[in-house]
């Protein structure tokens, strides 16, 4: 097997990364894990607030880093010379910044018409609050998705940043992208993926919509099959004030559910398990049984069984489960732990991640591979070579 076949399916591609903070970074991070070369334009100040430096830096592994003063013209030019070479740049500005900079799509189509170019924001690049700053939480709210996460008569819950920043941002920039490349590769043509957040948040939300829309779905929180409404598909505290995640929809795993807890059938009958007026007295056996074991002893009872029952773990004891374990779904790398490349590519082996550069280690290199003189460039201060 060649190099270039060991690392992924999009070894050969290049991306070119405006250096940010969150979603942008994240896809560009899952761009290379899957054999994308990524090459990350960080600012001689920094990106901003990062969630981590050095060896926990996740979001910039297995990219390269150079550092380029943007506001130089000098900087900038370095920015079209390695574009002309590049498949793909992203960049996560406020609308218009990039033009403003000299760095917006047609510039860069002037010197590679094929460039794919990136848009990541939480608002989009139109509409009244494009210019708006925000975070995950208020991309969610205006969509619903937030709205429709927590208890029945408390308050929403966060569902970290998950929904917004890298599920309705990250992974639609990154499909996005892919789509682009393709079409790119047809027309010789390149285009603008606009990600925005809130249009993704939005469009993960199409089964709740289609539940909504038929009558299945009470657009309140806490009362439906999905939400912990219904009594088995829901959390559970155990004796020692752990959790079981209890998530028996089938009829014949809640049937299943129901004998390995040794529940009396007169006291929850599997025929009426969509009974939404038993509900209550359903949920709180649920509760009282669980409450009698702990968690490790729950954990036994449920193993290899199809009641859809798992233990909730922390972030550090998920790395031990044996599935997840034998997978490689969490890894660590330099002593940090971290998520492990997905998905799977059945050409491809997976590679475990290789750690993040630190800014400005791959300046000289990258900018002489591009036939630019980097001692006159590191002299001005366009470029910085760590």
């Amino acid at each position: 097997m060649t190099d270039q076949a060991a690392r992924g399916p999009l070894a050969g591609r290049t991306i070119l990364e405006l250096a940010g903070i969150g979603p942008g970074p994240f896809a560009c991070m899952t761009l290379a894990d899957m054999g994308a070369e990524v090459i990350r334009i960080d600012r001689p100040s920094g990106p901003g607030i990062a969630p981590a430096s050095g060896r926990a830096d996740i979001l910039n592994r297995g990219k390269r880093s150079i550092v380029l003063d943007l506001k130089q013209p000098a900087g900038v030019q370095a920015v079209h010379t390695l574009a002309e070479r590049a498949d793909v740049l992203v960049e996560g500005y406020r609308p218009g910044v990039a033009e403003r900079l000299g760095l917006g799509p047609e510039a860069l189509w002037e010197r590679n018409p094929k460039l794919v170019y990136g848009r990541m924001t939480g608002w989009g690049q139109d509409g009244p609050l494009a210019q708006a700053a925000g975070h995950d939480i208020g991309y969610i709210a205006v969509t619903g998705a937030l709205g429709a996460i927590g208890d029945a008569g408390g308050p929403p819950q966060i569902p970290l940043n998950l929904v917004g920043d890298f599920g309705g941002g990250s992974m639609y920039l990154v499909s996005g992208i892919l789509a682009a490349l393709l079409e790119a590769e047809r027309t010789g043509r390149g285009q603008v993926v606009d990600a925005a957040v809130v249009d993704g948040a939005a469009h993960l939300l199409a089964v709740i919509h289609s539940l909504l829309g038929s009558g299945r779905w009470e657009d309140r929180r806490g009362a439906n099959l999905l939400d912990g409404g219904a009594p088995y598909y829901a959390v559970y505290e155990t004796a020692d004030g752990r959790y079981m995640a209890v998530g028996a929809i089938e009829s014949k795993f809640y049937a299943e559910l129901l004998r390995l807890l040794e529940i009396d059938p007169e006291r929850a009958a599997p025929e009426r398990q969509n009974d939404r007026d038993g509900w209550p007295q359903l949920r709180a056996v649920l509760a009282g049984t669980f409450a009698s074991r702990t968690q490790a002893e729950w954990t036994a009872v449920f193993e290899g069984t199809d009641a859809c029952v798992a233990p909730v773990v922390g972030l550090r004891e998920a790395a031990a489960h044996p599935h997840v374990a034998a997978r490689g779904s969490v890894v660590e790398v330099d002593g940090v732990l971290q998520p492990g490349p997905a998905p799977r590519f059945s050409a491809h082996p997976m590679v475990t991640p290789t750690a993040p550069p630190g800014p400005g280690c791959d300046t000289g290199d990258v900018l002489a591979a591009a036939g630019l003189d980097v001692d006159a460039l590191v002299a001005t201060g366009a470029a910085i070579q760590a």
